[in-house]
């Protein structure tokens, strides 16, 4: 109930996040809505209908970061001495956050079923002239008790995601270290894909249900494009954290050291999210070069484009998030006589170092996904 009134006196702003996620476990849900339609449709196939739940899990992993995300930028996950007289201490937080963020799942979870249903003619006439019939295996009998279990699992990972996001918030963070780990990830998901064999001989022999020309990909390719987008994400914080510190390298001016200390400080929170949108992009960019971007049809289009939105909505939460962390500090330097348009030339300056790196990076990282699928 007091997640409830909370989500119902939120600002605009906390709002549009919520927003924003339940519309991203929707695009999920109706996903995995997909598959099961398509595995009710297709009884003897098991191993095609595991597969097809298989990649579900790459938009889902994009939405619980987004979740994280707006949990940490949440003021209902935040200390509050009203939350604090009221018995909500900080080892109650993360139930809190999670309610919240259930919520928001869970409206999305209703939307995407009652969209699906919709457009097969399970609740009424057909609509569109019956154009959604035939992708969404209209006409069969869909597990309802199954369906509403799928329904669960992006709000309920999502609400896991928040809870822990939210326990470990106010924890010292020392510089970022994984560096060394991303890079061992991307050598060994270059490995991989380079020793899991040939592609198959003849179109839609291959180990994965992929559209054409990716339909013989063989599946150590697929773990290595995992690993090297794993890798990228771990080495991401560093790398920020390694450009923060260039930029504040040497006698720097003023306004290269509060851009470089800023960045720096940063580096932990804003590197992972930043990291993910470079692996979704490079991802795109690698299918585009393989000329199976238009190929997808109207479910991988539809799990692009959640893994795509949340990328960027991580992205965008945590830089507001930081924005307004950072708000007391600009106010006491524009107090000391520091001009405006110095912050807003500091915070043009992170975000143009950021993208000389993570722009080349995301080129690079297509390249090493094409390299693994040995294209």
């Amino acid at each position: 109930m007091l997640a409830l009134r909370l989500a119902r006196g939120a600002d605009p702003a906390t709002l549009a996040r919520r927003l924003l996620l339940a519309s991203a476990t929707a695009g999920v849900g109706f996903l995995l809505l997909g598959a099961l339609a398509g595995a009710a449709a297709q009884p003897g196939d098991g191993r095609l209908a595991a597969l097809r739940l298989l990649w579900c899990a790459v938009p889902l992993a994009f939405t619980a970061q987004l979740a994280v995300a707006v949990a940490r930028a949440d003021p209902a996950g935040l200390p509050r001495s009203g939350l604090n007289a009221a018995g909500l201490g900080r080892a109650r937080l993360p139930v809190l956050a999670a309610l919240s963020t259930a919520v928001a799942g869970l409206a999305g979870s209703v939307l995407a079923l009652l969209v699906f249903l919709q457009l097969r003619g399970d609740l009424s006439r057909l609509p569109f002239d019956g154009a959604a019939v035939g992708p969404l295996h209209g006409g069969g009998s869909l597990p309802m008790a199954a369906a509403l279990t799928l329904l669960a699992v992006a709000p309920a990972t999502a609400a896991g995601a928040s809870a822990l996001a939210v326990r470990g918030a106010g924890a010292p963070m020392p510089a970022p270290a994984g560096l060394p780990w991303g890079t061992a990830m991307i050598a060994g998901g270059l490995a991989l894909g380079t020793l899991a064999g040939e592609p198959a001989a003849e179109p839609g022999s291959g180990w994965l249900p992929l559209p054409a020309p990716l339909d013989t990909v063989p599946f150590g390719v697929v773990g290595g494009w995992l690993l090297i987008g794993v890798g990228v994400v771990l080495a991401a914080p560093a790398l920020s954290y390694l450009c923060g510190r260039a930029l504040a390298f040497g006698q720097p001016s003023a306004l290269r050291l509060l851009a470089g200390r800023g960045l720096a400080d940063e580096a932990r929170r804003l590197g992972r999210p930043v990291g993910a949108l470079t692996v979704a992009v490079a991802a795109v960019l690698a299918a585009e070069r393989l000329g199976a971007l238009g190929e997808f049809g109207f479910f991988g289009a539809l799990g692009t484009a959640v893994v795509l939105v949340a990328a960027v909505g991580s992205v965008a939460t945590v830089a507001e998030q930081l924005r307004g962390e950072r708000s007391e500090a600009l106010a006491a330097l524009e107090r000391i006589g520091t001009p405006r348009r110095t912050l807003r030339a500091a915070a043009a300056l992170r975000g143009a170092a950021l993208a000389a790196v993570f722009a080349p990076l995301s080129w690079c990282a297509a390249e090493l996904l094409l390299l693994a699928a040995g294209a």
